[in-house]
């Protein structure tokens, strides 16, 4: 029952982000506030860590708060509780993060112990209304005069949950969590998706055994953060016994060639995210960013800090040649500055093999995260040694620039996505088809 009640929030993303995108296109851009309270709801204080943090390990809990579930029947499809974490930021400093943890109330009916799956979301916004965890309590989620919002990664939870698979969704640092959102940085999404295991597992009463089995799941930025995680684990978390990794359509190897294939789409805005998380992480950026945006794009970056994904699609079809003072575009401001291109090598994915096996999904057509970036990822962790099934989606090209050619396929690949992660934790010797790749 509870998978169709879900589906009704994925509809209503999708009819949401058509309303925006034809109904507020010309809205005119505002300076975003030069820090964003967290918005009030039934979790108080909850998102504003304590300064300084408590003395802890990574994943170690800071505080806990039980979480209604706006979409549920009695006690399906579990019991939820809010969770606020310890992890470490790009330069290895500790940060907060915040996520919740759904306890199924279905049985596993697999092999051994319950499993636990890190659900890593795909792209929510910049803003600290956006986590999931927020979103997870009421179906729609309205901030006038155009923040309007759903968690569109409720039928991939609903899914897991059914087959009695646990699940911790992370907010990543900066949403929920005072921001700005990393957006895109390999290293403090892929540490905060391996933290959140870590906090899952040492939550009092969640059914779980402490040496459990451990999967990763995301899809666009979700795929890029647990590629990250995969590559990391055996580094940064080798007490995880991690089973097994889906990384749909992961932006992982080349940002210049993500912003080409973004820009000038709906979904044009999203850009901003990344430069507001790049700028936070690496403060040698602002004076290039400030040398190279115009007054417009400056206004924009601005306003996509405090915005979730709907609202920032008023800033779709632009082409961010109008944003800087030289009328290029970011993609070659960011192929020409050194400081810009240090930061996109250190990004890159894909130089570290993963332990764990991985299912790497990508559309042929799809419209933001480009396929052979995708393919190139699959090859380098084979070359690698690496256990990888990379599995090619041959959807054809629908309205190119309108994100339906890299979003349809989160909806379509999620059921082989379940069965693949079902069957690492049942022990089914993992596919491969590096030979092919």
């Amino acid at each position: 029952m509870h998978r169709g009640l879900h589906s009704v929030a994925l509809i209503a993303a999708i009819v949401a982000s058509m309303v925006l995108a034809t109904g507020v296109a010309a809205a005119a851009p505002v300076a975003a506030p030069a820090a964003q309270p967290a918005p009030p709801g039934p979790w108080g204080d909850f998102y504003d860590p304590p300064v300084p943090l408590p003395p802890g390990r990574n994943g170690d809990l800071i505080r806990t708060q039980p979480s209604h579930l706006a979409v549920s029947v009695g006690d399906l499809p579990g019991a939820a509780t809010r969770v606020l974490y310890r992890s470490e930021d790009t330069h290895g400093a500790p940060t907060a993060v915040s996520g919740t943890y759904i306890a199924p109330t279905a049985p596993w009916k697999g092999k051994g112990p319950r499993p636990l799956v890190v659900l890593a979301p795909g792209t929510q916004g910049e803003g600290r209304q956006c986590a999931p965890s927020m979103m997870l309590n009421s179906l729609v989620q309205y901030h006038p005069p155009f923040d309007l919002m759903t968690e569109y990664e409720l039928p991939a939870m609903d899914s897991l949950l059914a087959d009695g698979i646990a699940v911790v969704f992370t907010d990543y640092p900066g949403l929920g969590t005072p921001g700005p959102h990393p957006y895109a940085n390999r290293l403090a999404l892929g540490h905060a998706v391996l933290d959140a295991a870590r906090a899952a597992r040492r939550l009092p009463g969640n059914g779980l055994d402490p040496h459990g089995p451990v999967g990763l799941w995301g899809y666009s930025e979700g795929g890029g953060a647990v590629a990250s995680a995969a590559e990391l684990q055996p580094g940064y978390a080798p007490d995880l016994d991690l089973e097994g990794v889906y990384a749909g359509a992961p932006p992982a190897r080349d940002m210049p060639a993500m912003l080409d294939r973004v820009d000038g789409t709906l979904f044009a805005g999203a850009i901003g995210y990344a430069i507001n998380g790049f700028e936070a992480s690496y403060p040698e950026l602002r004076p290039v960013v400030d040398k190279y945006l115009n007054d417009r794009g400056k206004r924009i970056v601005a306003a996509t800090a405090t915005q979730c994904d709907m609202e920032t699609m008023q800033y779709g079809l632009q082409h961010t040649s109008s944003w800087t003072t030289t009328g290029q575009s970011l993609s070659q401001i960011m192929m020409a500055d050194p400081t810009w291109r240090k930061i996109v090598e250190e990004q890159q994915i894909g130089t570290l093999k993963p332990q764990s096996p991985v299912l790497i999904a990508s559309n042929v057509n799809d419209d933001l995260v480009p396929n052979g970036q995708v393919r190139q990822l699959a090859a380098q962790w084979c070359a690698k040694g690496a256990t990888i099934e990379y599995q090619q989606i041959d959807l054809p090209p629908l309205l190119p620039g309108s994100v339906l050619g890299h979003g349809i396929p989160m909806v379509t690949n999620l059921p082989a996505a379940n069965a693949w992660m079902v069957d690492r934790f049942n022990e089914v010797p993992a596919p491969s088809n590096c030979a092919a790749v």
